[in-house]
């Protein structure tokens, strides 16, 4: 039996994926979907990435580097992702979500700014605090599975 507390974040992880997907088909609706399921989910990983390499999105996504490029070369051609050469190594090149990309698909920024702004209104000041703090916890020790975006 899962505790109160497993329950509770579930809870509101879902709520935090059912509205992403809400938006996102609500979008896909008023035009043609111009990107498949998989480059959806490619973006998206893309952008919390934080401009990743091809070779370190590969790497994350667990996919061959020929497998990525390929992807990554199809999000190109649509002008949803661009190759950034890098400043300090010239021959490293560096993803990055196009303005069309975060016009049509960043769904997901919103509605965080949203619930926290509701939440900056229910809680007191100390209450915001240690959320803020549970939550760096969470993401610097407890999830090493997952690098942090930049």
């Amino acid at each position: 039996m899962k505790e109160l507390l497993e329950e509770r974040f579930n809870d509101v992880y879902r709520k935090f994926k059912l509205h992403f997907y809400m938006e996102t088909f609500a979008r896909f609706q008023d035009r043609e979907a111009s990107l498949t399921t998989v480059e959806s989910f490619a973006m998206e990983a893309i952008a919390a990435l934080g401009s990743p390499t091809v070779h370190e999105f590969a790497t994350f996504m667990r996919i061959s580097s020929s497998n990525a490029a390929y992807k990554i070369g199809s999000l190109i051609k649509k002008g949803y992702v661009e190759k950034v050469q890098s400043e300090s190594d010239g021959r490293e090149y560096h993803l990055r979500p196009t303005q069309k990309y975060l016009d049509y698909y960043n769904v997901s920024a919103s509605y965080v700014h949203e619930v926290i702004e509701r939440i900056k209104q229910r809680f007191s000041p100390e209450d915001l605090a240690k959320l803020e703090e549970m939550l760096q916890v969470m993401s610097e020790e407890l999830m090493p599975e997952v690098p942090a975006s930049a």
